[in-house]
């Protein structure tokens, strides 16, 4: 099948003139309105990875522009933080547990529900990573009352919990991965062959069940029932968002609030709801767990919205899995809806289906045409500063960890617009 991908001109050549006579609402403009390329599927792919590093300065500049935390706070010199490294080892202690509760008496079974949590296929642990920052940045001033030694027991049986919160979540996550891909019939899973596609169906499904069991056993362990809750609400959530995606009638399918709840469900409930165990477990406020659901529904609507992006403008080899597997699916995301405004000729495509490439194709001219991919940027950044405004919306505080762990989450929200993976 031919693969149509648009170029933008005016962009590539504004990047070779130098961008910073640009503002960031001109630029995107300028960008938006370039002229599409011709169809030589090879010219258009390298014409538009050459013109990404250009796009994604522009996102993260109108992030930067529209909100600039704590920078009055900074020193000039400062190092920018590295959010993964500041809980490395944390993240080293969690994978080597994830990797010991799914064992299982059934090697076949065992092997499968390792498959992601192998050494060298575990992923960055975004997640987790989101989450033990979230500890830290809600890191509860010891009582005054309380000796310190008590004090420091409490504070490392709480960080325990919570980096169990991290453990229960990715294991959530992962089996919502291997249940998704059996779904979609997909056959890669970041950049090696998928569970179904190497194991098959069935022992994929399987694995997923395993895992989500494994998840339960460890949420019951916390002996807290309003994060049990919260997180049997996030299964839920997966399920319903599925269901949504896969039941969708033709008008459900062409709503941008329709996507929206859609994509809630199935990427920023879990996350979002984690994030707010986080702070239950720490004994914050019900205000601070509120800010901290906020901040990670955000983040989570954020990383979809670039995910669909990337789904149009990324390679396999980049991603991990195919390119423009949603559309080929049926499945019609942010940047396609926002073309529709502006093309209600799209409407009578996407009705006919995508099984015939020539409507995939026709799709892509129309996406080409429009402002789909800009506007889907510009919403994915309206949802950083979100996530950025409910960390600086925290309750304030001098100690220098949190501060960090604070500073840590809001370049997180950069890092997830800036992607390309």
């Amino acid at each position: 099948m031919q693969m149509i991908r648009w170029g933008l001109r005016s962009l590539c050549r504004s990047r070779k003139a130098g961008l910073y006579g640009y503002s960031s609402k001109r630029f995107l403009r300028t960008a938006s309105f370039g002229a599409p390329l011709n169809r030589n599927p090879a010219e258009i792919r390298s014409k538009v990875l050459d013109c990404r590093e250009s796009y994604f300065w522009s996102s993260h500049g109108l992030h930067d522009i529209r909100y600039q935390i704590h920078q009055d706070r900074k020193s000039a010199d400062e190092e920018p933080v590295d959010p993964f490294a500041l809980v490395s080892d944390e993240l080293s202690i969690i994978a080597n547990r994830l990797r010991s509760m799914v064992v299982s008496e059934v090697p076949k079974l065992a092997s499968a529900a390792e498959y992601f949590f192998k050494v060298g296929a575990e992923g960055k642990g975004f997640r987790p990573t989101v989450l033990l920052l979230m500890a830290s940045a809600l890191n509860m001033p010891r009582p005054e009352s309380v000796a310190a030694e008590i004090a420091s027991s409490f504070q490392k049986d709480m960080r325990t919990r919570q980096q169990c919160i991290a453990e229960i979540t990715e294991m959530i996550h992962v089996a919502s991965l291997l249940h998704d891909d059996v779904l979609d019939d997909a056959d890669t899973r970041r950049g090696v062959g998928s569970l179904n596609f190497v194991m098959g169906n069935k022992l994929a499904v399987l694995a997923g069940d395993f895992l989500l069991s494994r998840a339960c056993v460890a949420l019951a362990s916390l002996k807290n029932t309003e994060v049990v809750s919260l997180l049997a609400t996030v299964v839920e959530h997966l399920v319903t968002g599925e269901t949504m995606q896969m039941t969708a009638k033709a008008e459900q399918r062409q709503s941008m609030e329709y996507y929206l709840l859609k994509t809630y469900y199935k990427t920023a409930s879990l996350i979002s709801n984690s994030c707010k165990a986080i702070a239950l477990l720490a004994g914050q406020t019900t205000e601070v767990a509120m800010l901290a659901y906020d901040y990670g529904r955000n983040l989570g609507l954020a990383f979809q919205l670039i995910d669909d992006v990337l789904d149009f403008t990324g390679t396999t080899a980049s991603l991990g899995k195919g390119s423009l597997s949603d559309i080929r699916h049926g499945i019609i995301t942010a940047p396609i809806l926002f073309a529709m405004e502006e093309f209600p000729e799209l409407h009578s495509i996407i009705d006919k289906g995508f099984d015939n490439s020539e409507n995939v194709d026709a799709a892509l001219e129309y996406l080409a045409r429009s402002r789909g991919i800009e506007r889907t940027r510009e919403l994915a950044v309206e949802h950083a500063n979100r996530a950025a405004e409910a960390i600086d919306a925290l309750p304030e505080s001098d100690d220098e960890d949190v501060l960090t762990s604070r500073r840590a989450l809001v370049d997180l929200t950069h890092m997830v617009i800036t992607r390309s993976k």
